[in-house]
C-alpha cells in the first residue's frame, strides 16, 4: 500500500488550486474573444441592408470595432497602472454586469437610419447603442486579465494567452459563415451570443471574487497588486512608433483587400471573414513563439507575391500563354495570401520588439491605436482625400517595401555588405517599385471618377476600333454598370444587360404597347432603361448613390431623352419603396448591384412583399443575376415559390456588334399570356443545380450560392 508523507501532499494540495486558477483565466479570455468575433459579422449582416449593402459597411464596421478595442486596452492600462487591484475588480465586474443587462445586442427594425442621414455617422452610432458596452468589455477584458494572470504567476509567459485570445478570434469566424450563419437565423444567434456573454459573467465574476477575497500579502494575491512601473525601464518613443507603426500598416492592408474583393464580388460575411480570419491568425502564428516566424521566408514570399499581385495583368498574359489564364478565385488565393504574409511580417517583427510582462497592458494599447490608425486611414481619410481607391496599390507598394525591409535585415550573405550590396539593394528596391507602379496605372484615364461611403464610379471614353462603337461607360469598382454609343443617331439604343433580347428587354417590349406603362427600377446605371419608355408611360429609378445620379445626367442623355416620363428616387429602395403609397407597376426591374451581386435585402420574403404591394396583378418582376461568381437563380425560385409565382429565366448572348453582353435575367410572374410569349431560355452552361432556398430577413447566406 502506497503512503504520503505530508511533504508530498501539501505541495500537491497547494498547486491544484493555482492550476485550477489559470484554467479559469484560459477559459475567460477564450470566451471573450470567441464573443468579441462572433459579435462583429453578426451585427454587421444585421445593419448590412439598412445601409445599402455597401463594402464601406464592413470597413466602416471595423473600424468602429478597432476604435473600441483601443478604447478598452487604454482601459485596461489604466485601470491596471492607477486603480487598487480592489477598485479595478469591482469597476470592471460592474461594467460587465452592465453589459449584461443591456442583452441582446441586435437592434430592431425601429434602429433603421432614415433618408439623407450620414452612413458612416449612422454606422458608428447605430453600433455604439447596441453593441457599445458589451464589445467595450469583452476588448478590455482580454488585456487586462492577461496583466492579472502576469501578476498572478509572474513565471509563467501571458503572452501565449494572448496567443489564445486570438485562436478563439479565429475559430469564432470561421465558424461563422460555415456553421452559424447557415443554420441559424439573427435572432437565434442573437439569443445564442447572449447565453454566451452571460457564461462570460460568470467567469469574470469567478475571477474577481478570487482577487477581492485574497488578502494583500498572500500569494498569489500579492501578485494580483499592480505592477511597479520601475520593474522594468520604460520603452523608447522610436519602439513605441514601431508598436504603432507595424499594426497600423497590417489593419490598413487587411481592410484595402477586404474592399478590393468585395468590390468584386459581393458583400457576404464570408468575404470579410477570411481576410479577417487570416490577419488573425498571423497573430497566433507570431505570438506563440518564434520558432514560427521564418523571416527572410516570409520576406522573400511577401516580395514576390507583392510584385505578383501588382502586375496582374502581365501575370495574367504569361498564364494564359502557359494554357491557363487567371480566373477571380485565383486573383482571389494571391490577394488573400499576400494578406496573409504581409500580416506576418507586421506581426513577427513586432513580436520581436515585444517588452516585458510588466509593461504588457501598455504594449497592447500601442498595438490596438496603431489597428484603429489603420481603420481610420482606410474608412474616413482614403475616401476623403483618394477619388480612386488607391490604398490597394499604396498597399502593395507598402508591402513589397515591407518584405523588401525585413529580407535586407535578415539577410547575413556577405553580398548584401558594402558598396556592391547597397547597390544591389537600389536596383531591386526600384525595380520593383516601378514595376508595380505601372502595373497598377490606369492606362486608360476616366473622363471622370468620384468616390464616396457606396465606392467608386467612373466614366471611361471606350474608343474602340471602329468608331462608330466608341461609347461611354460607366463603371462601379470594376463592374460595368452601363453604356451609350457616342453617336447621335445610335444613342437611344440599350447596351450592354439590357438589349431587346434580353430578359429584361423582352419583358419591356411585351409591355411597351400599355399606353399608361409604369416600370419600377432598383438600380439607375446610366437609365437605359428609359430607352423603352414613351410618351404617356412612366419609368421611377431607385438609386442609392448620388453620384451615379450626376453621372448618368452628365454624361449620358438616357436620362434627358426620357424627360418627364422618368424620375429619379434618391434612398436605399427598398426603404423607400416601404414608406410610398403602391405605385402599380407593371414592371419592377431589380437591378442593383453591390460589387457583382444583388444585395441580399433585396431578395428576402420581406422585401418580395414589399415589391408585390407595388405590383399589378399581371406584372412582373426582372431581376437580373448576371454574375460570375453567384447563382442566384435558386433564391428567386425561392421567392416565386413563396409568392405563387412563375419563374422562367431568360439567357441571351454577347453581341459583339451592338456591344450586348451576356445577360441572365429572372422574370417573376402569374401572367400567364406573358408567360405564353416570353419562353424560357437556359445559360449553355449552367452551374451545378441547387435547391430552391428562400431567404427572409432574419437568415441568408450568399456562401452557399458560390458557383
Amino acid at each position: 500500500m502506497n503512503t504520503w508523507s505530508t511533504a508530498e501532499v501539501l505541495p500537491a494540495l497547494r498547486r491544484e488550486p493555482r492550476e485550477v486558477l489559470a484554467v479559469g483565466f484560459a477559459l475567460t479570455i477564450f470566451t471573450s474573444a470567441f464573443l468579441l468575433f462572433q459579435i462583429e459579422p453578426l451585427i454587421s449582416k444585421v445593419i448590412l441592408p439598412w445601409f445599402g449593402g455597401s463594402p464601406a459597411v464592413w470597413t466602416t464596421c471595423l473600424l468602429f470595432f478597432q476604435v473600441l478595442l483601443f478604447l478598452g486596452y487604454a482601459y485596461a492600462h489604466l485601470t491596471t497602472r492607477f486603480l487598487s487591484r480592489s477598485r479595478q475588480t469591482w469597476l470592471h465586474l460592474g461594467l460587465v454586469v452592465c453589459a449584461a443587462l443591456l442583452l441582446p445586442p441586435v437592434p430592431g427594425a425601429h434602429a433603421r437610419p432614415t433618408a439623407g442621414d450620414d452612413p458612416t455617422l449612422g454606422v458608428f452610432l447605430l453600433l455604439l447603442r447596441s453593441v457599445g458596452l458589451p464589445y467595450f468589455v469583452l476588448s478590455s477584458t482580454g488585456p487586462l486579465v492577461q496583466g492579472w494572470f502576469g501578476q498572478a504567476f509572474p513565471g509563467r509567459a501571458p503572452y501565449r494567452l494572448y496567443a489564445l485570445s486570438n485562436l478563439g478570434s479565429l475559430l469564432a469566424l470561421v465558424s461563422y459563415p460555415f456553421v452559424v450563419e447557415p443554420a441559424f437565423t439573427t435572432q437565434t444567434q442573437a439569443r445564442e451570443w447572449s447565453s454566451g456573454f452571460v457564461l462570460f459573467t460568470l467567469l469574470v465574476g469567478a475571477l474577481a471574487s478570487g482577487r477581492l477575497r485574497a488578502p494583500p500579502e498572500s500569494s498569489p494575491s500579492a501578485a494580483f497588486a499592480p505592477p511597479s512601473a520601475a520593474a522594468s525601464p520604460a520603452p523608447t518613443w522610436r519602439r513605441r512608433a514601431v508598436w504603432v507603426g507595424l499594426p497600423a500598416f497590417a489593419s490598413a492592408f487587411l481592410l484595402a483587400t477586404t474592399n478590393h474583393v468585395c468590390e468584386d464580388v459581393a458583400v457576404i460575411p464570408f468575404l470579410w471573414v477570411v481576410p479577417l480570419a487570416l490577419y488573425l491568425l498571423s497573430f497566433i502564428v507570431a505570438f506563440d513563439g518564434p520558432r514560427w516566424y521564418a523571416r527572410r521566408t516570409f520576406a522573400l514570399s511577401g516580395g514576390l507575391l507583392a510584385l505578383a499581385a501588382g502586375c496582374i495583368d502581365p501575370l495574367d498574359e504569361l498564364c494564359s500563354a502557359l494554357g491557363h489564364g487567371l480566373g477571380f478565385k485565383e486573383l482571389v488565393v494571391l490577394d488573400f495570401a499576400l494578406l496573409f504574409v504581409t500580416s506576418m511580417l507586421c506581426h513577427g517583427e513586432l513580436v520581436r520588439t515585444k517588452p516585458r510582462s510588466e509593461r504588457l497592458t501598455e504594449f497592447y494599447l500601442w498595438v490596438a491605436f496603431g489597428g484603429a490608425l489603420g481603420g481610420l486611414a482606410v474608412s474616413i481619410v482614403c475616401p476623403a482625400v483618394f477619388s480612386t481607391f488607391l490604398e490597394w496599390p499604396l498597399g502593395l507598394l507598402g508591402s513589397f517595401v515591407l518584405a523588401l525591409g525585413v529580407w535586407w535585415s535578415a539577410a547575413e550573405s556577405a553580398g548584401w555588405r558594402g558598396r556592391y550590396g547597397l547597390v544591389a539593394k537600389t536596383l531591386v528596391f526600384s525595380l520593383g517599385i516601378v514595376a508595380i507602379a505601372h502595373g497598377q496605372a490606369d492606362d486608360d484615364p476616366p473622363l471622370a471618377i468620384s468616390r464616396n461611403f457606396y465606392g467608386t464610379v467612373a466614366v471611361y471614353d471606350v474608343d474602340a476600333n471602329d468608331p462608330a462603337q466608341r461609347h461611354y461607360s460607366l463603371l462601379h469598382g470594376a463592374i460595368v454598370h452601363g453604356r451609350q454609343f457616342r453617336a447621335p443617331e445610335k444613342q437611344d439604343q440599350p447596351l450592354s444587360y439590357y438589349g431587346d433580347v434580353s430578359g429584361v428587354g423582352r419583358t419591356l417590349s411585351y409591355f411597351g404597347a400599355l399606353p399608361e406603362l409604369r416600370v419600377g427600377a432598383v438600380g439607375l446605371g446610366v437609365g437605359t432603361l428609359a430607352h423603352y419608355v414613351h410618351a404617356g408611360q412612366h419609368l421611377r429609378f431607385y438609386e442609392i448613390n448620388p453620384e451615379v445620379v450626376r453621372l448618368a445626367r452628365t454624361h449620358f442623355t438616357y436620362l434627358a431623352r426620357c424627360g418627364a416620363a422618368c424620375d429619379v428616387v434618391l434612398g436605399d429602395a427598398r426603404l423607400s419603396l416601404e414608406r410610398e403609397s403602391p405605385q402599380h407597376f407593371d414592371v419592377l426591374v431589380l437591378d442593383a448591384f453591390s460589387g457583382d451581386a444583388v444585395p441580399a435585402h433585396l431578395l428576402t420574403r420581406e422585401a418580395l412583399d414589399v415589391y408585390t404591394r407595388h405590383l399589378e396583378p399581371d406584372g412582373v418582376i426582372a431581376v437580373n443575376i448576371t454574375n460570375r461568381m453567384l447563382d442566384l437563380a435558386p433564391v428567386l425560385e425561392g421567392l416565386a415559390r413563396e409568392a405563387h409565382l412563375k419563374a422562367v429565366r431568360v439567357y441571351s448572348d454577347d453581341d459583339a456588334a451592338r456591344e450586348l453582353y451576356h445577360a441572365d435575367w429572372m422574370l417573376l410572374t402569374r401572367n400567364a399570356r406573358f408567360l405564353a410569349a416570353v419562353p424560357p431560355r437556359l445559360p449553355p452552361e449552367l452551374p451545378s443545380p441547387k435547391l430552391a432556398v428562400l431567404w427572409t430577413d432574419n437568415h441568408s447566406n450568399l456562401f452557399e450560392l458560390l458557383k
